[in-house]
């Protein structure tokens, strides 16, 4: 099975032009629906839904509750290495950026683990950059080792792996891989990874289907807003993971939608997405899954994330450090990108209680697996 045929089915510009034909009926129908299609979909993140966002928050905020309930996951990144092969005109790490490149060893990875631990943090995503020779899946094997004794929850945002490699690193306590798209515009993606493993459109989508049969427990998926007309771009996130649902449905699904931030000398967004559109989006994807997990980091400002988590928002990060050695070992060196919400997780935290969340720091424990 391949999500491949799927995607080639359906054509960037057919699926532009049926969303942006979407009409206030549409929207209604949408709303009215005891279970919503794509299609649906299409008609929940057009402009033509703009004056039923009330409506939409409303309905979004009653579904998440439904399902989990007044908890809030708080997770955190661990930047471990910014090696990386790749040029990316978006990405502070890319090749042909001149920074000084640091990649932790063990004993780095354990002071700032024990940074995040004293912070109250049982749920740890390790990111690196795409490096194969630096931070291939030896490094990989390494550093999951490393931290197992610490972390009850391991995740990684890092270069999409062969089939084997996800099989290999499973065992070691890999429970979750994030892996974006960026853009499903394949000349534009093009456009914006001209040179390295990266470049390669195919590979990358095909990432998804390898973990799923790799058996991974949780998968992450997203495109960076701002490369491509987002309401496109976010319809075929939604048409992979419902192919992905149907055919890896014991795996876990979260989704992301981080827009593009400001880094070291890189582009400006191509197009801008307002805050209102946002929580559209957010919305959107609530009403047409009440399972998938949708997650919020600290690449928004403090006022909108402390505004939209009620609106269908399950897991957020807090105190977040995009570099390497960022939380102990070298804190001054460069981030991948800017954070908004500086705030501690004790303040995050407590921004939660006062309305009415729990935050949970641990996602799960092998030994209810």
């Amino acid at each position: 099975m391949s999500f491949r045929p799927i995607f080639e089915a359906h054509p960037w510009d057919d699926i532009k032009a049926s969303i942006y034909a979407k009409t206030s009926a549409d929207v209604e129908r949408a709303l009215a629906a005891p279970r919503r299609t794509l299609d649906d979909f299409k008609a929940l993140i057009s402009p033509a839904a703009a004056p039923y966002l009330e409506q939409m928050a409303q309905l979004s905020h009653r579904l998440t509750q439904k399902r989990f309930g007044n908890t809030m996951q708080l997770y955190v990144p661990l930047y471990l290495s910014n090696e990386c092969q790749n040029i990316c005109t978006y990405c502070g790490f890319s090749l042909d950026n001149k920074l000084k490149r640091r990649t932790l060893s063990s004993v780095e990875m354990l002071a700032e683990a024990a940074v995040l631990k004293g912070w109250g943090y049982d749920h740890v995503l390790l990111v690196t950059g795409e490096a194969n020779q630096t931070v291939g899946v030896d490094y990989l094997e390494k550093a999951l080792k490393t931290l197992r004794p610490h972390f009850a929850h391991l995740s990684m945002e890092v270069q999409p792996l062969d089939e084997a490699d996800y099989v290999r690193l499973i065992p070691e306590g890999l429970n979750t891989v994030l892996v974006y798209q960026e853009t499903y515009h394949q000349e534009d993606y093009k456009k914006h990874h001209p040179k390295g493993k990266k470049s390669n459109f195919h590979y990358r989508l095909d990432t998804p289907d390898r973990l799923g049969r790799a058996g991974i427990h949780k998968m992450g998926l997203g495109v960076l807003i701002g490369l491509e007309d987002w309401r496109t771009d976010c319809f075929y996130t939604a048409l992979h993971l419902d192919y992905l649902e149907r055919t890896y449905w014991q795996t876990r699904y979260s989704l992301s939608f981080p827009r593009l931030r400001p880094a070291e000398g890189l582009l400006q967004p191509k197009v801008e997405m307002s805050n209102r559109e946002l929580v559209q989006l957010i919305c959107a994807y609530r009403l047409l899954n009440e399972e998938v997990e949708l997650s919020l980091s600290t690449r928004e400002e403090p006022a909108f994330r402390d505004q939209v988590i009620k609106l269908g928002i399950t897991s957020i990060s807090a105190g977040s450090k995009t570099n390497p050695g960022g939380y102990a070992v070298a804190p001054e060196s460069l981030e991948q990108f800017e954070i908004s919400d500086e705030r501690s997780p004790a303040e995050v935290a407590a921004m939660l209680r006062r309305q009415g969340y729990e935050p949970v720091w641990k996602d799960w424990d092998a030994a209810l697996a």
